[in-house]
């Protein structure tokens, strides 16, 4: 039990509970249901019902995580490097952004982008370039095998995550897509104290 009590704290465990088995077998018992009852009747005093969503939650986003990095580190790329690239996609031709920028793009956080950069600068994939304007100004950008790489590998990303959502009708995902910006929303305002 003590091991269950672990698991749930941290809204994980690590088996496939819940997962569906294989064809023609009954799907496995629900780890998260299988915890909150655990503590429904350890503790039934506590509301456990965040548990129902983060523990699910946080057990998607390991199985989403494992699936997504794989492709990327067939390239021999990390999720870090590609993060990079894709900012540098986005950004449109010239497909070149600053460090400072590539921070503040979204999903790559200011510590280590320096780092990311020269290991994609030493595997070919960007290079660097003064601005003409302010030679103080670096810019990082892509080069004609990055923008291949991360134009395949994105492909097969989005590929990839469509195929996880396809327990979900279009509604669904939609639905799902407001409530997780709901839920982000509520987890900063929980965060400053709002």
């Amino acid at each position: 039990m003590a091991k269950k009590q672990a698991s749930a704290s941290s809204g994980a465990a690590g088996d496939n509970a819940g997962s569906v088995g294989s064809a023609g077998s009954a799907p496995r018992q629900d780890a998260v249901a299988s915890i909150v009852a655990d503590w429904r009747r350890e503790r039934p005093e506590l509301d456990t019902a965040p548990l129902e969503v983060f523990g699910r939650l946080h057990r998607a986003f390991l199985r989403y995580s494992a699936a997504i990095s794989r492709p990327v580190e067939r390239k021999g790329l990390s999720m870090a490097g590609f993060d990079v690239l894709t900012a540098l996609r986005r950004a449109g031709a010239p497909f070149r952004r600053t460090a400072g920028e590539l921070a503040d793009s979204g999903l790559i956080s200011s510590a280590g982008v320096t780092l990311r950069i020269d290991r994609l600068e030493k595997d070919g994939l960007i290079r660097r370039e003064r601005d003409p304007q302010d030679r103080r100004v670096v810019h990082s950008r892509l080069t004609d095998e990055g923008l291949s790489v991360i134009d395949e590998l994105f492909s097969e990303h989005l590929d990839n995550e469509r195929r996880m959502l396809g327990g979900l009708t279009a509604a669904e995902c939609a639905q799902l897509a407001g409530l997780l910006e709901k839920l982000e929303r509520s987890v900063l305002a929980a965060e400053s104290g709002e």
